[in-house]
């Protein structure tokens, strides 16, 4: 397994909202779907506007898959548990050690 084939997704929210907490919800039971083999990592855009703006972040909630590439963005706040596996193409192809959801 090569570092590019592990899953990693970035979700960018915007504070305690509601639409932040459905956003981590939904994709919380997206992880439960690939049988928890991906990263996650919630980024908080008015804690940390810097990793939003090098990232070009302009909406939130967005999802971002950093790997495997290619990379993909899907904005909103995921409850389409199918439609969100399809556009950023989560089918599979991907082995994860471990399950991590880490929140900056």
């Amino acid at each position: 397994m090569t570092h590019a084939d592990v899953l990693r997704l970035v979700l960018y929210v915007t504070g305690d909202t509601t639409r932040s907490a459905a956003a981590i919800a939904n994709l919380q039971e997206i992880q439960k779907l690939l049988n928890g083999q991906c990263e996650i990592t919630v980024i908080d855009v008015l804690e940390h506007p810097e990793l939003a703006e090098r990232e070009k972040i302009l909406a939130t909630p967005t999802l971002v898959k950093v790997s495997p590439p290619p990379l993909r963005r899907l904005i909103g706040d995921l409850s389409d548990q199918a439609l969100v596996v399809s556009l950023l193409d989560l089918g599979g192809g991907f082995t994860v050690p471990k399950q991590s959801i880490q929140r900056l």
